[in-house]
């Protein structure tokens, strides 16, 4: 009787990388086993369902695959041993150049892989929805630390501003989808960045 055990040369970590990446490329719902299976060396799928038990449990393992490694771009909203303006500054930046690189797919896969859901799988839209949320909070504290140390004047718009930054975040996925170049972004975020350095002038 044959075995149906994962071959010798299955590699586990391997074959996250590259499911991540075709989750990243394609999005959920159009990844099919299929590719899945091929990415990680033909595996059989009693196989995959032995290692991953389902596409969703690969795909929500992928998804902290990205933010350990990949995703790490955006941690400087986090940092707050960094100036506010500083930190929000350099997520912008290292995320637009992660994003425009060629070594793997364009843009961010949190934002892109689940943009078009069927409604069966809208958990998997508002799971990611959790994910950047997380940024968008991040870019708050970041504001709310800089009314409070003086940096922008207490009359400041809070969520307008959240929302300015939050939204050029999301749109450097399509950008970099569109084949933008990191310099065009970067240069970009200069002239966002004067609209902070506009509002500290205001309260000095």
């Amino acid at each position: 009787m044959p075995r149906t055990g994962r071959p010798r040369a299955f590699n586990r970590d391997e074959a996250v990388l590259a499911a991540m990446f075709l989750f990243w490329e394609h999005g959920f719902e159009s990844t099919s086993l299929a590719q899945l299976r091929a990415a990680m060396g033909h595996i059989s799928a009693a196989s995959f369902y032995a290692a991953f038990e389902s596409k969703e449990a690969l795909f929500r393992e992928t998804v902290e695959r990205y933010k350990a490694t990949y995703g790490r771009v955006m941690e400087s909203f986090h940092d707050q041993r960094l100036a506010p303006k500083a930190a929000i500054e350099q997520g912008l930046r290292r995320s637009a150049r992660m994003q425009t690189e060629g070594s793997h797919p364009l843009g961010c896969l949190v934002v892109l892989s689940g943009i078009s859901c069927s409604p069966e799988n809208q958990h998997i839209q508002e799971m990611l929805a959790k994910e950047r949320e997380k940024n968008r909070d991040g870019i708050k504290d970041c504001i709310e630390r800089a009314v409070a140390n003086g940096e922008l004047p207490d009359t400041v718009d809070v969520p307008m501003l959240v929302s300015l930054f939050n939204t050029f975040l999301l749109g450097i996925s399509t950008q970099a989808r569109d084949g933008i170049s990191f310099e065009q972004i970067d240069a970009a975020i200069t002239q966002l960045m004067s609209i902070w350095d506009a509002l500290s002038r205001k309260n000095g």
